[in-house]
């Protein structure tokens, strides 16, 4: 055994390294809070304190053969121990070895199985009762006190590689194997409850399973992490698909993007080598659970997992699929193994990490400390803060500046008066005297009609008008009273409607702030005002060319605003059916994609090509009848904001309900733009959001009949094709939560907040809309009966109801 020396930064210290007999790179090795076991000269164990480094390790010896997999019991009084080889599988009562040890005895265990046949796999139950034995295409269910063989399990095609039991229930337990499968089974009935599809082109190499949120997570050879939800029929939905080469590529790009811009130079890169794409096998799965660290006390919600590779360790966040740290072996030249066989990881109280690990070439293993206390404090405080003196948020804490383009105001155009025309008093051709009279018929002083010859008489029997009692709308009730922010969410059908005969695609929908109007742009290039219960016959607005791209409803409820692709926006009073204003293609060089009022009405907010426009309107329904089709109405440009690298936009946000300086933009280059526009300029960009361009960015806006708390305000949500819905916060400017179980591959489905902020609604390509909980990646509810691609939800801002189109 030979010591190793501290990297320079001590972030990763090899506590000890021994070298073997022959080569094992895919043995089985096990690590708990207190001890690390590494098979030893073949047939022997070394168990090693972790807790106590000043005390000698522990030698046992009782197999014949060589030992294939160890495994340590999930209790701590007594900690128990399994080892297995092609002889014997053996129980040992750690404590009692150790005493063992000091009275000078040879320390023995229990023989629990015989002649199985190699063990590849080894786990206990949760309450140490009973070890499940992977042999082959077999798995054996063991006692742990005797030699008793409880169940022999079949049913997978190719060898196991690993299994564990389920923490709240010891009856249950998931295996995976070289099938590419997953399957879940109950032991004392031996029979499968779940089966999962064929997974992967690579073999499932481990499974993990944690009790809170009850989380089934496996990994392939191909790098390849599956996150499912077990439900409690212990059936299996799949909640997201992790990939880990293409993780560790966009962390990279990142990084190399933030150095680019604190330097303000080139690519910080300086071609001394070249990146080799190499495959990255998931060996291994294990918890991490952050603890608070200084300066803070608030709980991690303890939804970061290490995934162990053969080059090194990838700490990931479940709930936003999200690479936080990647430890690199190589980076680490110190370390007497560069790429691992196999490896076990665990976490010492104090965040420090201890790591089994074999070469994937040599005949060696070694132990390793790895410390996090400087790095993770880094890692929270990136969780915890935006960017250095980029602290947004969506409500402004102070009055804009100055000089900010939110105060301009439009200069109303004063008529002229009217040229006199004709003679005037004293001069040829002037203006005529006239009687000082307000009408042109005045009315007879009485001089002329005779007296009056009956004075009036009073009518006596008058019987009064009863009134009748006036009927208030239960729909207007519903509507005025507050949202009813403890209800479940919308699962019912009320009403199905289909806007058009001809199965004309619905591409943008919006309630109005009431809730009682509901807006529909279609691809026939006609605009559609229902009422919210979906009743009578719509309202229509026609007069673009092509599809609508975005439709919006004024904070007044007197105003309908809609962009097509025909590069015009119009602006329709409620009612009429004639536009109040048009902006043309003469005022855009691309089609705007993205249209709505801004800062209370006040503005006019247009996306086209790279820019955001920001328009100043007068709107004025009056006409005249000589002039029909001349329009009173006008806008007048204040600003126009282009994004950073000249990216086109692809959609926008911004908040009508209250005053907010906040617009959010996503790009064609995967990018977030934040724009402040009491500043002018772009605040923020957070780049690679997706793993392609986002179509759709919405903001958790509440409703007028429901407040949130302030910072709720903060959340935004994206989603784009074959990458799922994320979860933005703008306080970190990170992606906290991402939602992948609907189907999304093609279209540009939608998603929206619910007025309370607790549910997430999207649309999918499977005929059905999702309702999520903010606070979970599965998803609550699936809305069927749908005919077609849902691709447009919206909620009622005063009821609990959500509209799919």
């Amino acid at each position: 055994m030979d010591g190793r020396e501290a990297t320079e930064d001590g972030t990763i210290t090899e506590i000890y390294s021994i070298a073997c007999h022959k080569i094992s790179a895919h043995l089985q090795l096990d690590c708990c809070s207190s001890h690390s076991v590494l098979p030893w000269q073949g047939k022997h164990l070394m168990i090693h304190s972790i807790t106590d480094p000043s005390q000698k390790p522990l030698h046992l010896t009782g197999h014949h053969g060589d030992v294939s997999a160890v495994s340590f019991g999930k209790g701590r009084d007594p900690l128990m121990l399994c080892s297995a080889s092609e002889d014997y599988v053996i129980a040992w009562d750690v404590e009692r070895c150790y005493r063992k040890a000091r009275e000078g005895a040879i320390a023995s265990g229990t023989v629990i199985g015989t002649l199985i046949g190699k063990i590849v796999h080894l786990s206990f139950c949760p309450l140490d009762k009973r070890v499940s034995a992977c042999s082959g295409s077999n798995m054996y269910i063991l006692n742990s006190k005797k030699e008793e063989v409880l169940a022999v399990l079949k049913g997978h095609l190719g060898p196991l590689t690993a299994s564990v039991f389920f923490p709240w229930d010891p009856n249950v337990l998931v295996s995976t194997s070289e099938d590419r499968t997953f399957k879940v089974w109950d032991v004392t009935k031996e029979e499968i409850l779940y089966q999962s599809a064929v997974l992967s082109s690579c073999p499932l190499l481990c499974v993990y399973v944690t009790e809170e949120g009850r989380q089934l997570i496996t990994g392939s050879a191909d790098g390849q992490v599956w996150h499912h939800t077990v439900l409690d029929d212990y059936k299996c939905r799949l909640v997201m698909k992790l990939d880990l080469p293409n993780m560790e590529q966009t962390q990279r790009r990142i990084q190399e993007s933030q150095a680019q811009q604190i330097s303000g130079f080139g690519s910080n890169s300086t071609g001394d080598g070249v990146m080799v794409e190499m495959a990255k096998p998931v060996l291994g799965i294990f918890t991490f659970k952050p603890l608070p660290y200084s300066g803070h006390t608030k709980e991690r919600d303890g939804s970061c997992l290490w995934i162990g590779s053969s080059d090194g360790l990838y700490l990931v966040n479940l709930a936003s699929s999200e690479l936080l740290m990647a430890l690199r072996f190589k980076d680490y030249p110190d370390l007497s193994i560069t790429l691992a066989g196999s490896l076990s990881v665990t976490q010492k109280t104090d965040c420090d990490i201890h790591c089994a690990v074999t070469s994937m070439f040599q005949p060696r293993m070694a132990l390793w400390d790895i410390r996090l206390p400087g790095q993770l404090d880094r890692l929270c405080s990136q969780l915890e803060k935006a960017l250095p003196g980029q602290e947004l948020s969506v409500v402004p804490s102070s009055p804009p500046m100055p000089t900010s383009p939110l105060n301009a105001e439009l200069t109303r155009r004063d008529p002229k008066p009217p040229k006199k025309t004709g003679p005037g008093p004293g001069k040829p051709g002037g203006v005529k005297d006239q009687s000082v009279v307000f009408h042109a018929q005045v009315k007879s002083s009485g001089y002329a009609v005779g007296s009056q010859r009956k004075m009036f008489t009073p009518k006596t029997n008058i019987q009064k008008k009863a009134q009748r009692p006036t009927k208030k709308s239960k729909k207007i009730e519903g509507l005025l009273s507050e949202y009813p922010s403890g209800l479940a969410a919308p699962t019912v059908q009320h009403a199905l409607l289909s806007a058009s005969p001809t199965h004309t695609p619905v591409f943008c929908l919006q309630y109005s702030g009431d809730g009682k109007q509901i807006l529909c742009g279609l691809g026939d290039t006609s605009v559609l005002l229902y009422k919210s219960s979906l009743t009578g016959n719509p309202s229509v607005y026609t007069g673009h060319s092509k599809a609508l791209s975005s439709v919006c409803c004024s904070h007044s409820c007197g105003w309908i605003l809609s962009a097509s692709e025909d590069q015009s926006v119009r602006i329709w009073a409620a009612g009429s059916r004639e536009p109040t204003l048009t902006m043309g293609s003469d005022r855009f060089s691309a089609p705007v994609r993205s249209a709505q009022f801004y800062y209370l009405d006040k503005f006019l907010l247009l996306a086209s090509g790279s820019s955001v426009h920001l328009f100043l309107s007068h709107l004025d329904t009056s006409r005249d009848d000589l002039k029909r089709y001349e329009q009173k109405s006008f806008s007048r440009l204040v600003r126009r904001f282009s994004t950073k690298s000249g990216t086109d936009i692809t959609a926008m946000s911004a908040i009508n309900d209250f005053f907010s300086y906040i617009v959010l933009s996503c790009g064609a280059d995967r990018s977030i733009q934040v724009f402040d526009l009491n500043v002018g300029s772009v605040a923020m960009e957070i780049p690679e959001s997706h793993s392609r361009a986002a179509h759709h960015i919405t903001q958790n806006k509440g409703s007028m009949y429901s407040a949130q708390a302030q910072d709720s305000y903060n959340l935004f949500l994206t989603s784009a094709i074959t990458d799922g819905i994320k979860l933005w916060d703008l306080r970190t400017s990170r992606c906290v939560r991402k939602y992948e179980g609907h189907v999304n591959r093609c279209h540009q489905c939608t998603a929206a907040f619910s007025p309370c902020g607790r549910f997430v609604a999207t649309g999918s390509e499977d005929n059905c809309a999702y309702v999520y909980d903010i606070r979970s990646s599965s998803y609550l509810h699936k809305l069927q009966r749908h005919t077609d691609t849902v691709l447009n939800v919206a909620f009622n801002p005063a009821a609990p109801e959500v509209n799919s189109k």
